[in-house]
């Protein structure tokens, strides 16, 4: 029997009536933009707490300014209150822009994941996704996917979104002593893992992709876990390690075309391996030995990587990746965020065009690299019986994909054997 959001809302006031108040999702999105601080935080509240319908309330009631501000990027104190309203209740930055709903427990994902019998979008990143000073590539992520017209619709009807902070974003400041001053984070990456509605993991997308490949992936993920879900619990473990091998294939076919079209010359570094190549699992140790679980022995691409130069990777991107476009509602983000800046239309031009390739130079490089590390760790794990564990696996991409392990507190930023000639060693607190 279908539900209706209002039966939901119903349902969650009935449920707190004996301990608070309960208002109406309209009468809210009223008080949660309120001058009054502790009203506004409190009706926040109650709207988060409704999901999805609490962050559609909002959207309903200020509609008209929410494309006022799309047209203009006109900021008063007025949008100001509607938009941190609408950022923390959906728990994303510039939430205006995707209408999407994340959770931030996991637990909680899953339980609705279950009710709802979808996947689970689950970002790992470094910093908040709701503040402005998250990783370089969740903000990215913030500009080009999400707000991306067919991904944010896709997102909203068939996942349900999820994510965690690693640790926070370094940032840095640069004073140039005349009140000029620049503030950027200077390290940091992300990944997206898709999960089953009992957190395993079906796939882990590393770092920044071009929204069509990005929707590739969301789109198969889903189509797989729908079939998988079909399948006699026992066969399902199966399914997922046959899902991944089948991308890995396709990753790697998709590769050596794009290497024999352009002719780039693969040259194995001199200097050995690198660190995502180490430790290759022993075929004969495995407990189950096919052709899912073992991928090692087929790929080590990574050993080219150090001697393939810049313009060789624009070349396997032309094929592999090209370029493309952003849609309208990411340009207009883009335009808004850099409107102060006063960039002409060649400049903006320039700026796009930038973009596009760097997206498209960034997709390439994770897919060629990453993409097929991480299904072979998916696959040794689970092809030996094993249960991936969601944060003991990540915890590994961040230590040997990302480079940023747990236990460098510094984020390599910061080296004992350098000397910077300041007390301390630069080091404030």
């Amino acid at each position: 029997m279908k539900i209706s959001k209002m039966a939901v809302v119903l349902t969650l006031c009935l449920t707190f009536s004996a301990v608070v108040f309960c208002s109406t999702p309209d009468e809210l999105t009223i008080t949660a933009v309120s001058w009054d601080k502790d009203t506004a935080s409190a009706s926040i509240a109650e709207l988060r707490a409704m999901g999805p319908v609490g962050l559609d309330a909002l959207f309903a009631k200020y509609a008209a300014d929410i494309e006022r501000f799309k047209k203009t990027g006109d900021t008063d104190e007025n949008w100001k209150r509607i938009a941190a309203a609408l950022d923390t209740v959906g728990m994303q930055k510039d939430e205006y822009t995707a209408h999407l709903y994340w959770y931030t427990d996991l637990e909680a994902a899953k339980r609705v994941a279950k009710a709802q019998n979808k996947p689970i979008l689950s970002l790992r990143l470094l910093g908040n996704l709701n503040e402005e000073f998250s990783c370089a590539n969740s903000r990215l992520f913030r500009a080009i996917l999400y707000p991306n017209a067919e991904i944010s619709k896709y997102l909203s009807d068939n996942y349900i979104l999820h994510w965690k902070s690693v640790r926070p974003a370094p940032r840095i400041t640069i004073d140039f002593g005349d009140g000029r001053k620049i503030e950027r984070t200077i390290t940091g990456n992300s990944i997206h893992y898709i999960l089953d509605a009992d957190g395993n993991v079906i796939d882990a997308i590393p770092g920044l992709y071009t929204p069509t490949m990005f929707m590739k992936y969301l789109t198969s993920a889903n189509l797989a876990n729908k079939a998988i879900l079909r399948l006699p619990v026992i066969q399902q473990n199966q399914a997922r390690l046959k899902y991944r091998k089948e991308n890995f294939d396709a990753i790697v076919k998709g590769r050596q075309n794009a290497i024999d079209t352009t002719k780039v010359e693969m040259t194995e570094t001199k200097s050995g391996t690198i660190a995502i190549l180490a430790a290759p699992m022993a075929v004969s140790k495995a407990i189950v030995v096919d052709e899912y679980s073992i991928l090692r022995v087929y790929d080590d691409f990574a050993k080219f990587e150090p001697t393939i130069k810049f313009d060789d990777w624009n070349k396997l991107t032309a094929v592999y990746s090209p370029p493309q476009k952003l849609d309208a509602n990411s340009i207009a983000l883009v335009r808004r965020q850099n409107a102060k800046t006063g960039l002409t239309e060649d400049e903006f031009t320039g700026l796009f065009a930038k973009l596009d390739n760097f997206v498209a130079l960034d997709t390439t490089r994770n897919e060629f690299l990453f993409h097929t590390k991480l299904y072979e760790w998916l696959n040794q794990n689970q092809g030996r019986g094993r249960i991936v564990d969601l944060e003991s696996f990540n915890a590994q991409v961040y230590d040997q994909i990302f480079q940023t392990p747990n236990t460098d507190k510094w984020l390599g930023l910061y080296s004992n054997d350098v000397y910077t000639a300041l007390d301390g060693n630069g080091i404030v607190k």
